[in-house]
């Protein structure tokens, strides 16, 4: 191990770029046992070591080139794992100097560090690593399903909720305790108006439906579940769910479920708090056979519940019958794919243990090879700290992909004047760098989403995030700032539609859906009130993507044109794409600029 000289003196020159194959051949993850050539630029050092971590900390002389440069070849091990590297360089007086990634968290230009620096990730995956091709060239659609469309007279009606007649009424909170919100007003939304909607669906371009959650549930946003193996009532039938995948199949449309499998609603048949199911729940005998799926401190009153929310108690991921009664060839992982789901978005997945994905994603393509299985991961999902442990959830063995928080996170950012291209670039540059390509290509890039305020307000930055909830029902945006927002959300969507992975419109956001934080921002579409120029110029971006193998499945680089504008570059050359499928060549360029 080299020390430091107490006494730092900047050195002349040292330089590692990780975005740059010049210092790293090839770029990017690594399969299991695959290659690299790290290179580091030194003109005035005599030696130069690299430190590589695989598990063990491991010590290279890098080999000294013409003109100052260092090389050494590195093997990946022969397990997925994540591996990181830094430098060492010393001067021709003996003075010893550092150089590692980013102080930021992200990759690309090294820092030189007067102490222990950070360090550049290499992921290695496994090499049999695929995810399914429809999540590569597709666009999905995201639907809250109580607010799409009414087909018909409610379904069913429940004494404790509240039923809007009016279609076109903003969302209430009904407070819970303080300012929560127990989410039990209803505007009938259900499956067969799903179904009924399929040809504007098709239409626009979409070939994937994500939906909420749509199991029984005392709550409109059903996170709450109360049966998984039930549709609600407010929604259909079994029969029905059948029936909108048999119809959205012949239109060319997949449907993905939402999974939310951390916890229950207390109102559900394996804890039944209140006793409205026949079963015998959790809360009532501690001889029910939903007792050991629960965590009593008290029995029965205090128990272990997500976030603090009594109405959630939380499961016991690792309990054998849980996971029987999830997994198995009957369980609800495959029996809602045996019904024509085509896979699952997992809520909260880094609230579910590695080997409870890694069971969960056996048992989804144990029943169809093409089912996806897609996390709910808000950070780096490389490297994510999860419980006190670093989780990477792209090596092969967990989840096919994840929601891209991040990305819609910073594309807010530059739309809004907060970073510039440059940064935009080094995000998209280090999750390119981070991710294996069966991963990158297959990641669900969002604009907007059923957790956080409509795009459009964000865009506008009128959330009104500073008011009391009850205030921000009914706050519009004026007409100027309707119209500068909607410029933006179309810059915002030709970017995501010309990036990597599956972009995603959340409902009514191609329509112009206005409003606030939950539960605000899940309003009713506006038939018949939609934006129409805006549709067209989203409908127009979608078949753009879905016309073009390039925008798809293509190489892609990103160059920087000034701090407002980036060109996207995407490209098949030699007939084949990154996948080694057949394909036209074509080479096609977007320009973002906000």
């Amino acid at each position: 191990m080299i020390l430091f000289d107490r006494k730092w003196v900047p050195p002349l020159h040292l330089y590692h770029d990780s975005f740059s194959a010049q210092y790293r051949s090839p770029l990017g993850p690594l399969p299991c046992s695959g290659q690299v050539t790290l290179r580091l630029k030194a003109p005035y050092a005599a030696r130069a070591s690299l430190r590589f971590y695989d598990g063990s900390e491991k010590w290279f002389a890098m080999a000294h080139e013409k003109n100052g440069w260092f090389s050494v070849q590195v093997t990946m091990p022969e397990i997925p794992i994540l591996c990181w590297y830094d430098f060492r360089a010393e001067d021709h007086h003996g003075k010893t100097y550092a150089i590692g990634a980013p102080r930021d968290g992200l990759s690309g230009e090294g820092v030189i560090e007067n102490g222990e620096p950070r360090a550049w990730q290499i992921t290695v995956y496994d090499p049999a690593y695929t995810t399914p091709d429809w999540m590569h060239t597709g666009v999905m659609y995201q639907i809250f399903p109580d607010r799409f469309y009414k087909a018909g007279d409610f379904l069913n009606r429940r004494e404790e909720c509240y039923y809007h007649e009016d279609w076109n009424d903003d969302p209430i909170l009904i407070p819970e305790g303080g300012d929560d919100n127990c989410a039990r007003d209803f505007f009938g939304g259900n499956l067969k108006g799903i179904e009924e909607k399929l040809p504007y669906l098709k239409e626009m371009g979409v070939t994937v439906l994500y939906l909420n959650p749509i199991f029984q549930a005392r709550s409109n946003h059903r996170y709450d579940t109360a049966d998984y193996e039930k549709i609600d009532p407010l929604l259909g039938t079994n029969e029905d769910f059948v029936s909108l995948c048999k119809a959205a199949k012949k239109a060319g449309i997949r449907l993905m479920l939402d999974g939310v499998f951390s916890h229950t609603g207390e109102d559900s048949v394996y804890f039944n708090r209140y006793g409205r199911f026949p079963s015998v729940g959790a809360c009532q005998s501690t001889r029910s056979p939903y007792y050991p799926w629960y965590k009593f401190s008290r029995y029965p009153d205090q128990y272990a519940c997500w976030w603090g929310f009594h109405t959630l108690p939380e499961l016991d991921k690792n309990n054998e019958t849980y996971q029987d009664f999830m997994f198995k060839q009957d369980g609800v992982v495959r029996q809602w794919i045996q019904r024509g789901a085509s896979g699952w978005r997992l809520d909260v997945a880094d609230e579910l243990s590695m080997d409870f994905l890694r069971k969960l994603r056996r048992a989804a393509k144990r029943q169809d090879p093409e089912a996806v299985v897609l996390g709910e991961v808000w950070e780096d999902a490389s490297h994510k700290v999860a419980y006190g442990e670093m989780r990477c959830y792209c090596q092969g063995d967990t989840l096919d992909s994840v929601m891209n928080y991040p990305l819609r996170e910073a594309a807010i950012d530059f739309f809004t004047g907060r970073i510039n291209a440059g940064a935009l670039k080094r995000l998209i540059q280090c999750q390119q760098e981070n991710y294996p390509i069966p991963f990158f290509y297959a990641l669900m890039n969002l604009a907007g989403s059923h957790d956080r305020a409509r795009i459009l307000n964000m865009l506008a930055g009128k959330t009104w995030e500073e008011l009391p909830p009850k205030q921000r029902r009914g706050q519009m945006l004026t007409k100027a700032e309707y119209s500068h927002a909607a410029e933006k959300f179309v810059e915002l969507t030709r970017l995501l539609f010309a990036l990597p992975g599956i972009p995603c419109i959340y409902y009514g956001d191609e329509a112009g859906l206005q409003g606030s934080s939950d539960p605000y921002c899940r309003g009713t579409f506006p038939w018949g009130k939609e934006n129409k120029e805006l549709q067209a110029q989203i409908k127009e971006i979608i078949w753009q993507r879905r016309n073009s193998p390039a925008l798809q499945t293509g190489t892609m680089t990103i160059e920087v044109i000034d701090e407002d504008t980036l060109l996207i570059h995407r490209a098949i050359t030699g007939g084949k794409d990154v996948f080694g499928k057949r394909c036209k060549n074509e080479k096609i360029t977007i320009e973002i600029k906000r």
